[in-house]
């Protein structure tokens, strides 16, 4: 990582007089938010940990973040860009007691490093200029080698489940009739591995948000919140148990729930703002998880299911939205100018 340091800033001199692009903006800004939030999870993590090789991740995790968020601050310093909020140690207490067991930790790194890598992959082909490119390279390669870091824990301590098995096709075939898309009626075929990955993924995903919603709807200090988070909740199980099921109906094996590694605690580690805009961010991150799923899927009971899901978390991010806005808590992303204020804010008749 201290290369990728001393890159940035040899690449930043070169560049001086390149300005930087939208796309490059919104994914600098994006990176810088969502790792400083990183940095206060991860840090309470720490606190309480008590396995060594899984306060090793956890470190890992948070020395990753850490190099995030100053190589960022080094290109905005250097382009006289102002450096965002985030969230700070106002926005946590890394002393406040225990909210999740030590092996969350784990799922919870895999949850939150697979939603990085997603970013960071995105920004790779939209970014321009050579030392924003080279960060975000770097970030999803790092970020990989962390989430093999992460699943080599998982099975090394007997907690990591797999996708289910299949049989080996005998030969190669082609699809030769239609009835191939049928999931409603008429002949409807199995679930093939494309379908079977992504509705595994996704039922992994609820289940580690729904643990997250639980802890937070316990400590969260403000009503709105807290309602917040138990709908969350109430959409996490849902959209398990319906993914679920639709492995379960083929004989197929799903993702465990997390929630008995959720302590009782009360006393929150976070503030309310920090956790909004934690499940915010991820639940915007679901929508392009089943955007994905649904590129990758074939039958149309797959796919209903999918796109209307989808719908649910989108109209669901939007009421946080507006919670967090209330609040004074949603920091506004770099924008593009608006021409119609600048005409008409500088009237002078």
């Amino acid at each position: 990582m201290n290369n990728l340091k001393e890159q940035i800033q040899v690449n930043s001199e070169s560049y001086a007089k390149e300005k930087l692009t939208s796309a490059e903006q919104g994914k600098l800004w994006a990176t810088y938010t969502g790792n400083t939030m990183c940095i206060c999870v991860l840090s309470y993590m720490l606190n309480h940990v008590e396995d060594l090789e899984i306060r090793k991740v956890l470190e890992d995790g948070l020395s990753l973040s850490k190099q995030f968020v100053q190589s960022i601050k080094e290109i905005f310093v250097h382009e006289d860009y102002p450096i965002p909020k985030g969230f700070s140690e106002e926005d946590v207490n890394v002393n406040a007691p225990r909210l999740f067991q030590d092996e969350f930790y784990l799922h919870y790194l895999k949850y939150v490093g697979k939603a990085g890598a997603s970013l960071y992959a995105i920004g790779v082909p939209l970014v321009t200029r050579s030392d924003v490119r080279t960060f975000f390279t770097q970030c999803l390669d790092s970020t990989t080698k962390f989430l093999n870091e992460v699943n080599i824990t998982l099975i090394k301590k007997g907690f990591m489940s797999k996708p289910t098995f299949i049989p080996y096709p005998k030969n190669v075939e082609f699809i030769k009739k239609q009835s191939y898309l049928n999931g409603f009626f008429g002949d409807i075929r199995p679930l093939q591995a494309l379908e079977i990955t992504h509705l595994f993924d996704n039922i992994e995903n609820n289940a580690t948000s729904k643990a997250v919603l639980i802890g937070f709807s316990q400590v969260a200090q403000t009503k709105e919140a807290r309602d917040y988070f138990q709908r969350g909740k109430e959409i996490a199980n849902k959209h398990y148990e319906i993914f679920s099921k639709m492995l379960q109906k083929e004989n197929l094996s799903s993702p465990p729930i997390f929630d008995p590694l959720v302590t009782t605690s009360t006393i929150a580690p976070f503030s309310d703002k920090l956790m909004m805009f934690h499940k915010l961010d991820m639940f915007a991150m679901r929508i392009r998880a089943y955007g994905n799923a649904l590129s990758m899927c074939a039958r149309h009971d797959v796919a209903e299911k999918l796109g209307r899901l989808t719908l649910e978390v989108g109209n669901f991010v939007e009421d946080g939205a507006n919670i967090m806005i209330e609040h004074g808590w949603l920091e506004q992303p770099p924008q593009a100018a608006d021409r119609d204020a600048l005409v008409y804010n500088n009237k002078t008749e």
